[in-house]
């Protein structure tokens, strides 16, 4: 699987094919994270494989619905349970990033991933996600945008090339630095 930009969120519903035996098997559905509805049915029948012994030649897929996020206007702070696979072994990990989505939250998880850990996407397999609270927050690096009063310092702003200047200038070049101390 390649990581192709943003994830999507997608609900797969499969079961095993009908026969003269089970004319009605029970049917199971899975969220999944990926980059389009092929690469989510791939996936659950990797998963499938792996916890029911089905696999796609014995199965059907039922439906593919992409998840998508109802309140994408407020930053949330998510919690990412996850298992993968290393050159030394298997390891689990919890994660928590900041986004305004959970798609953005699990792009940025196998982003870093593949930078810190080099661990490929198909390596990852996430286990769980949640919205997590600020109060609940353990990592360091949310904790510090979740105070109250949060300030996002400036320093280095250039207003414009000359001093008295329109910060807008219809000069290209001039022959005056910029100047970027406003103490």
């Amino acid at each position: 699987m390649t990581v192709a930009g943003i994830m999507k969120q997608y609900q797969v519903v499969g079961r095993k094919a009908a026969t003269d035996d089970h004319p009605n098997p029970e049917a199971y559905r899975m969220i999944i994270f990926a980059p389009n509805p092929v690469v989510a049915k791939s996936k659950f029948w990797y998963y499938m494989h792996q916890f029911r012994k089905m696999k796609k030649t014995t199965g059907e897929i039922l439906d593919v619905n992409e998840i998508v996020e109802k309140n994408a206007s407020i930053v949330k702070n998510y919690g990412i349970w996850l298992r993968y696979q290393s050159r030394s072994g298997t390891h689990n990990m919890y994660r928590e990033y900041r986004d305004i989505k959970l798609t953005g939250a699990v792009s940025q998880l196998y982003d870093e991933m593949a930078g810190r850990h080099r661990t490929r996407p198909r390596s990852i397999q996430i286990i769980r996600t949640g919205t997590v609270k600020a109060a609940d927050l353990k990592r360091v690096n949310g904790m510090q945008y979740a105070k109250a009063k949060v300030k996002f310092p400036l320093p280095h702003r250039v207003t414009s090339a000359k001093r008295g200047q329109k910060a807008l200038t219809t000069a290209t070049y001039t022959t005056v630095r910029p100047t970027t101390f406003f103490g």
